[in-house]
């Protein structure tokens, strides 16, 4: 089965077949640093994260650009609130927004080109659309010409006689059409400005991606990204003045990621309806933001709370349980369970693939996951040993992995003071229970907080045999104080962080 991508220009689902066999040039639209960026810029970079994995798990070599937008309106006014140097105030969030990339484990791009290193560049594509005809200046502002490009708005699909000014257009009785844009911009007083040849000034906010994209990928490029708030006017006008200088279709898949919400409307700056990325991390996981934006479709808004970032906790919860170790004497499982282990761990990886090939489709690829954790769960219950669950288990974590979920690394050890101080309650609980007093002896002499969440399940198993249902209820009540879980079953009991 072939990758399908749904694609906004053509507003359907296609075959995804790249310019150049084995290569995927991927440039995703990045923030306007002006401000910490909120859960909703996340989302994004998690969705293009997620898609660029896949595409490199199934064997493309991935060329992937993300822009920082560091010159702009909103900085400059952002930095004069402040008192502060619009490039200095830039820098800051660059430098805050990548750390929050590497916190939530997103891969590194292959380029980060930023507007204000592509001036040069910038300028020579607005000296070309001047020579074309398809700008003109104006008092030293540079406008294109949208009346010559006839097929614009194919993207948004609006038609240029009911279009309205949108956002960052404004109304100049200089424009010869309303919806004409700048490329260029005339400096005013104190603001950041380069010399170009109709006076000082700097980039518009839509050339600057166009620019990007022909210095780092070429003219044309295979999945061109961003949220599904920028397809009016800048992917609009993007696809109008790049074809307009190259006479090629800019992106074949125009890739667009829905908006997180909160209360119902768009999270945003603007609003101030907006939980920052590090608000969210002080008080979750990095994998509980993924796991949000992996059980919906990519393309559908997600709208966050508390129950859903709960929700987001214990599917992964879910998805760790499958890691655990066989249980304490477990002496393998019957060769049913086996055979029904093995048959689901070779049936996940082309059904993962199948779920993901079908535009990304990550909640398919979730409930994949999650019928193999439950088979590896059986397995256990059943007694299988550490041996005979680990081929299940590296599946789990290869697929996962895909995902950008860290599993394995999520995992931490318990407190082994914590657990040596109940060793030492429960001994004096047992005095006189001799056959108890190896084990007690065993836990004791461990030094590792999992070795001795072994040493005491063994020994709760034993307290269970000796009928001492109270003790054996305490024990499970004081680990649930330090977050650890304990599960029974007919096979044994497990544990795991509550």
């Amino acid at each position: 089965m072939a990758l399908r991508i749904y694609n906004t220009l053509t507003r359907r689902t296609e075959e995804f077949t790249p310019l150049e066999p084995g290569m995927v040039s991927m440039y995703v639209c990045g923030p306007t640093v002006y401000a910490s960026a909120h859960i909703g810029h996340a989302m994004s970079s998690l969705v293009f994260d997620v898609a660029r994995r896949y595409l490199e798990y199934r064997g493309y070599d991935v060329r992937h650009a993300m822009n920082y937008t560091d010159v702009d309106d909103k900085i400059i006014q952002a930095a004069s609130g402040e008192g502060s140097d619009p490039t200095s105030l830039a820098e800051h969030y660059i430098e805050e927004y990548a750390q929050h990339l590497q916190e939530l484990n997103v891969l590194p791009a292959t380029v980060y080109p930023r507007a204000t290193q592509e001036i040069d560049n910038i300028i020579e594509m607005v000296a070309r659309m001047l020579e074309q005809g398809a700008a003109y200046v104006a008092e030293g502002d540079v406008y294109y010409r949208v009346e010559r490009d006839e097929d614009y708005g194919k993207l948004s699909g609006r038609k240029l006689e009911d279009m309205h000014a949108g956002a960052r257009i404004e109304v100049d009785d200089r424009k010869e059409h309303p919806m004409d844009f700048a490329v260029w911009k005339a400096a005013k007083p104190g603001e950041p400005a380069w010399e170009s040849p109709w006076g000082p000034g700097r980039p518009g906010w839509h050339i600057e991606c166009s620019a990007m994209v022909f210095a780092h990928l070429g003219e044309q490029i295979d999945i061109h990204g961003g949220g599904n708030d920028l397809i009016f006017p800048h992917h609009e006008n993007e696809i109008a003045q790049s074809e307009s200088l190259s006479g090629k279709p800019f992106a074949q898949v125009w890739m667009h990621n829905g908006m997180m919400q909160l209360s119902g409307e768009k999270m945003s700056k603007s609003l101030g309806n907006l939980i920052t990325i590090r608000e969210f991390l002080e008080k979750h996981s990095a994998d509980a933001l993924r796991m949000m934006v992996l059980n919906t479709s990519y393309r559908h808004p997600l709208t966050y709370s508390d129950e859903v970032v709960e929700q987001a906790e214990r599917a992964l919860d879910r998805l760790r349980s499958g890691l655990r170790p066989a249980l304490p004497g477990a002496a393998g499982a019957a060769a049913e369970a086996l055979a029904a282990l093995q048959a689901r761990a070779e049936a996940a990886q082309p059904a993962f693939v199948a779920a993901m090939d079908d535009d990304f489709n990550s909640a398919a690829a979730l409930a994949v996951l999650f019928d193999l954790v439950r088979q590896i769960n059986l397995a256990r219950d059943a007694g299988a040993t550490d041996a005979e669950l680990e081929p299940a288990q590296a599946v789990l974590l290869e697929l996962s992995g895909v995902l950008g979920l860290r599993l394995k690394d999520a995992e931490r050890e318990p407190e082994a003071a914590a657990l040596h101080a109940l060793v030492d309650e429960l001994a004096g609980e047992l005095d006189g229970q001799t056959e108890l007093a190896a084990v007690l002896q065993a836990a004791r002499s461990e030094q590792s907080g999992a070795a001795l969440m072994v040493r005491l399940l063994e020994l709760r198993k034993g307290i269970r045999e000796q009928k001492l249902w109270a003790l054996s209820d305490k024990m499970r009540d004081r680990l649930a104080e330090q977050g650890i879980l304990v599960e029974d079953s007919a096979g044994g009991s497990s544990w795991r962080w509550g």
